[in-house]
């Protein structure tokens, strides 16, 4: 792929595969993230805690269903529209920058990222996306 034009499009393009909604340690959530699901599925912020999330290291995730996959995955996301920001930022992630080769890991099972783009080009291209 070219990366010449500057842009980053051409690094990922999500194919609704659903392989980032399962696994992969858990999708922590904001007051935000809860704040706006429990809104969109017409229940109390603290019934959604209650009943769709658990507690990680004194943070809040989505929980799995017994498949590995996010209880709100059902062959699409089921709360697409408003979606926590962690799966809005996938695949431009903090821990890529940490290391580049988290990208290639990760690339390995998500068809629509680019496994082979230079290195220099993904770790412009996170920062870029985690700074807007």
């Amino acid at each position: 792929m070219g990366y010449d034009d500057g842009t980053c499009e051409a690094l990922f393009v999500c194919t609704q595969c659903g392989e980032c909604c399962k696994g992969y340690g858990g999708t922590y959530l904001s007051g935000t993230d809860i704040d706006t699901i429990s809104c969109y599925l017409g229940v109390s912020a603290d019934w959604f805690v209650a009943h769709y999330t658990r507690q990680s290291g004194g943070r809040r995730l989505i929980a799995q269903g017994d498949n590995g996959y996010c209880i709100f995955w059902d062959k699409v996301c089921t709360i697409h529209p408003v979606k926590p920001k962690m799966c809005r930022q996938w695949p431009f992630i903090r821990s890529i920058l940490i290391d580049v080769d988290n990208w290639k890991a990760m690339a390995s099972s998500c068809p629509g990222m680019d496994a082979d783009a230079p290195d220099q080009k993904i770790l412009e291209c996170v920062k870029k996306a985690l700074d807007s």
